[in-house]
């Protein structure tokens, strides 16, 4: 429950404490993997020479990634303006944790901690390698760095290269295990605020220059190596005489074998390639059924190079995974979707039944190649109209399904503007303007309008390969908002999309539960639950809105995530909001489904009413629990 005395918020906020799952994680650690190891290597002791430091740097960093489900401590992000992403704060927890421990002393009868021992991968035979030298200021950056103790240096490179305020550096540098985070940051007071130097190459442990090792002690080695590794094989040939066991992988092939389906899953020639006119007679009506597009489908180069990336990204390509989505190779030959040139970029788009996956490479090469996921399994003609092909310059433009008609672009906050016709050739729409890539004030919320045989829906950009459709009406019975009603119901609240990016959000419905008159003439205001689906099936997102007279959009005053408020199984929804009436008096105000028999509140606000809505005059700032008796008699408590 909150005031609503200031300018609406927009937002779908994260829940206290979030569950960080391995594929997260990873999607984290591959987008931020060079800024982690840059400050593995500043914080690792500089007693380790520079050639062990680049080692250890990516070996700790690549050593970040929880081995399962792990609940994130709720520490500060990047502090760049950006959205906190508790998958990043978790692997660089983790990062720096370690590097702390890398230059503690070792201890008698103490077991060693694996970061403070030499790393086993990543290792480069007959090469040492180091990042390549700076300037005057940054070789006199470095010196003076290394005469602090690690958790000072922690907390200059957490200020400088994470730009993290002193609070959240002290927050970080407990959840990383150091006692006395005052000391640290006193510490690194000492040291000039060099901050733009730890961007500098001398810093980057990923661009590197290499020099051989000792030549003549190398082959000393090498021959020593060689006659131990004879030895060896002659004692296992004794040892593996007949009656000395069994093959402990039973009837498993040998690791280097290649399973038939594996080699076919990578062969463009094995590409499942669906005929134009199959989807007018099929009895499902999804991505199975479309067809291959696009001006490159008969590249077996470029179609090569996509399924080799899909089955082992190597360490350049950007891989992103929306949530609860695998990140594997195809079990099998994939479906092709498209395969064509798209703004400066080839694009190949793969189905596998369970996912969509897009490759894109420049069209002058292959490095700065992408590969992206996004699951799609279940998707119903609606969920299957429209697939993202590429994002530039602010813009979306997609790939239609073959049942779309027309396609159009509207401003989902006007809900009285009319439609934009796009133009659409085999299948691609022109670009239209993107909100998942827009920073900034939001004023407009521009989304896909397409129309085939069985009606129109609304489809909008959320940062993900396929679209989320939009919805209105009470759940159990939603319909698609493409009407003048379900607009209108949607306009004030469009804006509250923005935070539902990159969640595998399926659907967003908005549900308009209650209109309340106010007092003191003031008009009436409008409750609207919005609730977003995911794919996955979990981690969905309901907001209580609130809306009053003269006010653009609306506020957001009560939220849950993984419930179901505000869905089919649980259509019912209870929210209260603090408001100041034009003469200067503070009610609370709280409404429920219509279905509802009373509210009440208690705490710092007591008061009931019979119905669905209730209103108590109070004082600002305070705090109330509500509940609610439904008409069958079950009791709901408020959302929060």
């Amino acid at each position: 429950m909150q005031s609503q005395d200031v300018a609406p918020r927009h937002s779908f906020a994260a829940a206290a404490d979030p569950v960080v799952d391995v594929e997260r994680a990873e999607a984290a650690l591959v987008e931020h993997y060079p800024r982690l190891v840059r400050l593995a290597y500043l914080v690792l002791p500089p007693g380790l020479g520079r050639n062990r430091r680049v080692l250890t740097a990516h070996a700790l960093t690549q050593r970040a990634l929880p081995r399962r489900r792990a609940r994130a401590s709720v520490i500060p992000s990047q502090s760049t303006g950006h959205e906190s992403d508790p998958g990043y704060a978790y692997v660089r927890l983790q990062v720096l944790r370690t590097a702390l421990e890398a230059g503690l002393p070792l201890r008698r009868r103490a077991w060693p901690k694996r970061s403070q021992l030499p790393p086993l991968l990543p290792q480069v035979w007959g090469l040492r390698l180091f990042p390549r030298s700076g300037g005057a200021d940054e070789l006199a950056l470095d010196q003076r760095l290394s005469a602090l103790s690690a958790p000072a240096r922690a907390a200059y490179v957490l200020r400088g290269l994470e730009r993290l305020s002193d609070d959240d550096v002290r927050t970080v540098l407990r959840a990383a295990g150091v006692g006395d985070t005052q000391a640290a940051l006193a510490e690194a007071d000492v040291l000039a605020a060099q901050y733009a130097l730890l961007a500098s190459p001398e810093f980057d442990p990923c661009s590197l220059q290499a020099r051989p090792t000792d030549l003549m002690r190398r082959r000393r080695h090498l021959k020593a190596a060689l006659a131990a590794t004879a030895a060896v094989a002659v004692g296992g040939a004794l040892l593996g005489l007949p009656g000395d066991g069994g093959d402990p992988d039973g009837a498993a092939a040998p690791v280097y074998a290649q399973n038939p389906a594996a080699r076919a899953a990578l062969d463009p020639a094995e590409l499942t390639r669906v005929p134009a006119a199959v989807w007018r007679s099929a009895t499902r009506t999804d991505f199975s059924v479309w067809p291959a597009r696009g001006d490159l489908v008969d590249d077996s180069a470029l179609l090569r190079r996509a399924l080799a990336v899909w089955a082992r990204p190597g360490e350049t390509v950007r891989v992103s995974v929306t949530p609860g989505t695998p990140s594997g190779g195809p079990a099998g030959p994939p479906q092709l979707l498209y395969a064509g040139t798209v703004d400066r970029a080839r694009v190949v788009i793969l189905h596998d039944g369970l996912r969509i996956a897009r490759y894109a490479e420049p069209v002058d090469g292959t490095a700065g190649a992408a590969l992206d996921f996004a699951r799609t399994d279940g998707a119903s003609r609606g969920e299957a109209s429209a697939v993202v092909l590429a994002r530039t310059d602010g813009n979306v433009r997609y790939l239609l399904a073959p049942w779309v008609t027309r396609a159009a672009e509207r401003d989902l906050v006007k809900p009285g503007s009319g439609p934009m016709e796009l133009t659409v050739t085999d299948g691609v729409a022109s670009p239209l303007a993107s909100p998942a890539t827009r920073s900034g004030a939001c004023t407009s919320w521009n989304v896909l309008e397409v129309t085939d045989g069985s009606g129109t829906r609304l489809l909008t950009d959320l940062g993900e390969l396929v679209p989320a459709r939009l919805t209105s009406g009470r759940p159990g019975s939603v319909r698609d908002a493409s009407g003048a009603q379900a607009r209108q119901t949607w306009a004030p609240f469009a804006c509250s999309l923005a935070n539902a990016r990159g969640q595998g959000v399926r659907s967003v419905n908005a549900w308009a539960y209650a209109r309340q008159p106010l007092p003191d003439d003031s008009g009436s205001a409008a409750w609207v639950c919005t609730r977003a689906e995911t794919w996955r099936g979990g981690g969905e997102r309901v907001l209580a809105q609130f809306q009053t007279p003269g006010v653009t959009y609306g506020a957001v005053v009560a939220r849950a995530e993984g419930g179901p408020a505000c869905g089919a199984k649980d259509p019912h929804v209870l929210a209260g909001v603090l408001w100041k009436s034009a003469g200067g008096e503070w009610y609370l105000l709280a409404a429920s489904s219509r279905d509802t028999e009373s509210v009440r509140a208690t705490g710092g606000v007591n008061g009931s009413a019979e119905g669905h809505l209730l209103t108590v005059r109070t004082k600002q700032g305070a705090h109330a629990e509500l509940r609610a008796t439904l008409e069958s008699g079950r009791s709901i408590s408020g959302l929060r």
